[in-house]
């Protein structure tokens, strides 16, 4: 049963620095497909290797928009909270009501952090929809596309995370088997080495460790892959230096957050005192982030979380400033089908997408969850559907929900 929002009261009213519904703005053009209202948003959340939330837009013309949230605690809670600031809304003005959502939500957190991550599956849904009652695919929305397929790259694991043989091994599987020619590994992993580990500190021992995986993985695959290397925020500044150092010889595409995200001037030195690629972004929220990191050239890759970061428009927006510095686009994506295709989307629209992250090889299911193919032979096709074109499978949604979920209510 749809529920009737429009009645209820915004108790944070007075912490909105501006109004941007309809009413506020004096939208009033309903033409052709403009004349059309949400209706409602649902969430579901799916158990995968991350417990992704699902977004579902409705519409009193029946034509319903599916996104996707970055995971985590209370997004769909934040969903359900900003549902009434949309209820009502044209869904074709995806900008403003991206722009509106924020404003509204001004006063609960939406400069960073969950709020943000949770506009950003109701922008996915947005997209999704727009493109379906416009009937045209998504990265239309975005301006166009640059290319026809986007490059996957696949966040590989092991077993024996620390032995360098065993990831040379699922390297070489990877690569050979599942047909990816681009690939990534942990290297924040124990050597058996560590003193202290929260003291960030790297000893020499455990550098060659590290130095060992990274020699291992390039040697065996060659010029038959790229492959990254993730430090997830682990190290101090002289241990990302000393690593960063001792990898240089190495075919590395990137290093990936060496250092903890806070530190702008840290993170900066670390990328001037290497050749090296270093990489980070997932960590970072909206535009003005990113803005900062590539204005202080502390990356040389950008790694926004597309579903996380504030949505399409967004990562779209953050990939143009990169460009203005000659920086690539590596999207960070542990997503179902859903928001990989999404993702997808943004890196056919935008000059300088590099690859977009799988994470979810060894979930069997993962593209059981919609109806299309989503990645063949390490690329995603980028769908001429209207909208993500993807379908959600709801036999398998159902199958797979987070324990104490309900399947949407498409009544």
């Amino acid at each position: 049963m749809t529920r009737d929002y429009r009645q209820l009261r915004d108790p944070n009213a007075e912490y909105t620095m501006r109004d941007l519904s309809s009413e506020a703005m004096g939208v009033t053009d309903s033409r052709g497909a403009r004349d059309v209202e949400i209706t409602d948003i649902q969430t579901t959340m799916v158990d995968g290797n991350f417990p992704w939330t699902l977004v579902r837009v409705y519409t009193d013309a029946g034509v319903v928009g599916t996104g996707e949230a970055y995971w985590g605690a209370g997004v769909p809670e934040l969903i359900d909270r900003m549902t009434p600031f949309i209820v009502g809304e044209n869904p074709l003005d995806v900008d403003r009501l991206y722009e509106h959502l924020v404003q509204k939500m001004s006063g609960e957190g939406s400069v960073e952090g969950v709020t943000v991550t949770a506009i950003s599956g109701i922008e996915v849904a947005l997209h999704d929809l727009a493109g379906t009652l416009l009937d045209v695919p998504a990265y239309q929305l975005l301006g166009g596309k640059y290319r026809d397929e986007v490059r996957v790259y696949c966040d590989c694991h092991t077993e024996q995370e620390a032995d360098p043989a065993a990831c040379a091994d699922e390297a070489e599987r990877v690569v050979d088997e599942l047909g990816y020619d681009a690939l990534k590994f942990d290297l924040d992993v124990p050597s058996g080495l560590e003193k202290d580990r929260a003291n960030r500190h790297l000893r020499p021992g455990e550098i060659r460790h590290k130095e060992a995986i990274v020699r291992e993985v390039t040697e065996r695959v060659k010029d038959r892959a790229d492959v990254a290397f993730d430090c997830h925020w682990t190290f101090s500044k002289n241990s990302a230096d000393r690593l960063a150092d001792a990898l240089e010889e190495y075919d590395v595409w990137w290093l990936e957050d060496p250092v903890p995200p806070e530190n702008l001037d840290v993170q900066a030195a670390v990328t001037e005192a290497t050749t090296t690629p270093i990489a980070a972004g997932e960590n970072r929220y909206r535009v003005t982030e990113h803005r900062r990191l590539l204005e202080q050239q502390a990356v040389d890759i950008v790694a926004p979380d597309m579903p996380k970061v504030g949505g399409m428009r967004e990562t779209r927006t953050i990939a143009d400033v990169a460009n203005q510095y000659y920086v690539p686009v590596a999207m960070h994506n542990v997503s179902s089908p859903v928001a990989t295709m999404a993702s997808a989307h943004v890196g056919a629209a935008i000059p300088n997408a590099l690859a977009v992250e799988f994470h979810s090889y060894e979930l069997d299911w993962w593209s059981d969850l919609v109806n299309e193919s989503v990645i063949e032979d390490g690329y995603v096709t980028v769908s001429e559907e209207p909208g993500l074109g993807v379908t959600l499978d709801m036999d398998a949604v159902a199958e797979h929900m987070v324990e104490g979920e309900t399947l949407f209510d498409e009544g």
